[in-house]
């Protein structure tokens, strides 16, 4: 779906973005009760959007005189929060929305979650491999690889670790395998798919 389309479909459904009618939190609670810092992370974290300080500013700015309650409230904050001249490449709220999306229906911690279980749960010299297509995805995943190589998180004027670190086995491919230029050829949807493999350790 790209970018526009799924924007007119938010401003039909609201400030909700629940994928989950049953559960509590909305777009509406993020944009009009979390800190500015909050938002700022959120934004561009998980909306990779430069302007990220900028558009969470202007959030908390505008609802001081008012709750936000509609999409294009939203949609018109964020325009004025960065530059015209910045506005080329689709549409400029996109990002944002797309963050606020993410955030509401939690859809990366369950993904880096069940990266760790999986790696638990391989044998011996098992394997697992992840493809991604999508660069929060792949994030996700290689932060969950990355912590189950067991290196301490404690501060270095600690006695002994604390933080329960654990090594589970070894990264095989330090950087992503990607699509060659034969196979980007003959499918051009490969080109954003990533490949990483942890194997597990068992002593």
């Amino acid at each position: 779906m790209k970018g526009n389309e799924a924007l007119a479909i938010w401003e039909i459904l609201g400030l909700d973005m629940r994928m989950d009618k049953d559960q509590i939190l909305t777009a509406k609670a993020v944009v009009n009760e979390y800190t500015q810092e909050q938002l700022a992370d959120i934004i561009y974290e998980y909306g990779e959007e430069r302007y990220a300080k900028s558009i969470a500013r202007n959030i908390c700015k505008y609802r001081k005189n008012k709750e936000i309650e509609t999409t294009k409230e939203l949609v018109q904050i964020i325009e004025n929060s960065i530059p015209i001249k910045n506005q080329t490449n689709g549409h400029p709220a996109k990002k944002t929305f797309q963050a606020i999306r993410i955030e509401v229906n939690n859809e990366i911690k369950p993904l880096y979650n069940t990266i760790l279980k999986c790696i638990e749960l391989l044998n011996n010299k098992g394997r697992l491999c992840v493809i991604t297509f999508h660069s929060l995805e792949d994030r996700a995943v290689k932060k969950a690889m990355n912590d189950s190589l067991g290196k301490c998180t404690c501060p270095p004027d600690f006695p002994y670790c604390v933080c329960g670190a654990k090594k589970l086995g070894k990264i095989i491919n330090k950087k992503p395998i990607t699509a060659t230029d034969i196979e980007l050829k003959e499918n051009i949807r490969a080109k954003s798919a990533k490949l990483r493999v942890f194997e597990r350790t068992i002593n």
